[in-house]
């Protein structure tokens, strides 16, 4: 018998999320309601946007990507990330007027974490985090974008943690222990990810979702999740295993290279209404009530 083995982590991601399906209950449901809470805010859906990094102005538009869907992220009220990029660009993203959490690669140059960090605080940041899915790469400590990034152990994390007001987000945690780590240092929110498969055979966020959510139990650690999120019922599959939200990720690219403001928006709006949908169908009145109820594994 033949047979292909298949490393890549966002193909097995793809096909365990596809292996998730969904039975309705229709009968006494009402039409429901996508809004959401983060830290006393309040959003239209449990949807957010990617840490993106140095996306360039596209077809010759004014803003840069980042500008642009950060400007829909504000249109549409969904809490919205940024990834690396240099100080001077998260100013442009925060005179958007979105409520953004700035994600911070582990830069080996601790100075320019807290830089970062204190610069984000500074200028009116609704968050602020670190991306841990870049501190190893293939030859070593990854290098990104000419910088070099460092191991981060848990005092460190926490130093950063305790450095700032605002709520602390880790992305790009995969497990339990670093889910428990995260807890136990004061950590807000974490993001479930395998940061686009940059680990081979990665275990697809979905199906750690669970393990980590019964985890956090009582802790209160708001969890969100990406990879492969291009739905409505991606979103909603999301939040019926544990997460508390979801992160599109480059399903989004098309509609913002195509569209700009205007692309995201439909694209984002799509994504909302295909979840109230789904959350109609199957008895959900609110983002909050959703579980497992309705959830079938093949």
């Amino acid at each position: 018998m033949d047979y292909t083995r298949i490393s890549d982590a966002n193909i097995i991601t793809a096909r365990y999320m596809d292996s998730i399906l969904i039975k309705e209950r229709l009968i006494d449901s009402v039409v429901a309601d996508t809004k959401t809470s983060f830290f006393g805010e309040t959003f239209d859906m449990p949807v957010m946007t990617p840490a993106f990094s140095h996306l360039a102005n596209f077809a010759g538009r004014e803003l840069t990507g980042l500008e642009e869907y950060s400007v829909a992220a504000k249109n549409l009220n969904i809490l919205n990330f940024v990834g690396m990029m240099e100080n001077d660009m998260f100013e442009r993203i925060v005179k958007t007027g979105a409520k953004t959490v700035r994600i911070v690669k582990p830069y080996a140059d601790k100075s320019k974490v807290r830089d970062q960090m204190r610069f984000a605080e500074d200028a009116g940041a609704f968050g602020i985090g670190m991306d841990i899915d870049h501190i190893f790469g293939e030859n070593g400590l990854d290098v990104v974008i000419g910088e070099e990034m460092a191991v981060q152990t848990l005092d460190m994390l926490q130093s950063y943690v305790e450095s700032t007001k605002l709520p602390f987000v880790v992305k790009g945690v995969l497990s339990a222990d670093d889910a428990v780590k995260c807890a136990d240092i004061g950590v807000k929110t974490i993001i479930v990810s395998h940061h686009h498969g940059r680990l081979p055979y990665a275990v697809p966020p979905m199906m750690v979702l669970p393990e980590i959510k019964a985890a956090l139990k009582g802790r209160g650690v708001k969890i969100i999740v990406d990879c492969g999120i291009a739905t409505g019922a991606d979103v909603y599959k999301a939040l019926a295993l544990g997460a508390d939200a979801a992160a599109v990720g480059r399903s989004m690219l098309p509609s913002l290279e195509n569209g700009g403001v205007e692309g995201v928006s439909a694209f984002l709006k799509g994504v909302q209404n295909e979840l109230r949908f789904i959350m109609s169908c199957t008895g959900f009145a609110k983002v909050a009530d959703i579980d497992d109820k309705c959830i079938v594994k093949l």
